[in-house]
């Protein structure tokens, strides 16, 4: 993350949080066309892939990337254990191989400049709430995030730390990149036909 951020020349689109939410209804179409991918590389239809799917998948898709990488990607996006990767896991991973590929090569999955867009407005947002710069959300992230959001009106505290806990999936008090796009997805709604929730609260 801390390399995306020093390279990201421009300045950030978002000013405040608001920014960002104004953008859910654009980062969920954009996500849209991921459904389709999902549900062609499920071979047995039973709502995951499993590990030799996300082989042929990634494959398929042109990620030239070692088993180790992907077995650590498997593992590192399979939140709950289930030995396969859900709808909402699999946005994940096609985001965190999008974060760190090489940008000058466009695989068939990424090669939609909309959900180019897509993936880059997330990575956008998680470097405007990463304040201190180093790679991770923390509570006082949050905290100068929504007051960016009216400076003339702090947030209540409880406001920031359900907020936060809702990122922080594995309780730490830092939230990665990865448990960022988890909860982004779950706040903007991604339809998942009922998928198992990925986390009980």
């Amino acid at each position: 993350m801390m390399e995306v951020k020093r390279s990201t020349s421009r300045d950030s689109n978002f000013r405040s949080v608001n920014g960002i939410i104004l953008r859910f209804p654009l980062i969920k179409e954009g996500l849209k066309d991921i459904r389709g991918v999902f549900e062609q590389f499920d071979e047995d239809s039973n709502g995951t892939i499993d590990h030799e799917e996300l082989n042929k998948c990634l494959h398929d898709l042109q990620f030239h990337l070692a088993k180790k990488e992907i077995d650590d990607l498997f593992q590192s996006c399979d939140v709950n254990g289930s030995e396969g990767i859900q709808f909402k896991e699999f946005i994940v991973i096609l985001c965190l191989i999008y974060l760190l590929m090489d940008h000058s090569y466009s695989p068939q999955a990424i090669g939609s400049p909309q959900l180019k867009a897509t993936f880059d407005t997330i990575i956008e947002a998680f470097l405007f709430l990463d304040k201190n710069g180093d790679g991770k959300l923390n509570k006082k992230d949050m905290a100068k995030s929504l007051e960016e959001a009216s400076p003339w009106d702090k947030a209540p505290a409880h406001i920031t730390r359900s907020r936060f806990q809702e990122m922080d999936w594995d309780r730490n008090g830092k939230v990665t990149f990865r448990e960022f796009v988890f909860s982004l997805i779950n706040w903007i709604g991604i339809d998942t036909d009922d998928d198992n929730p990925i986390m009980e609260w």
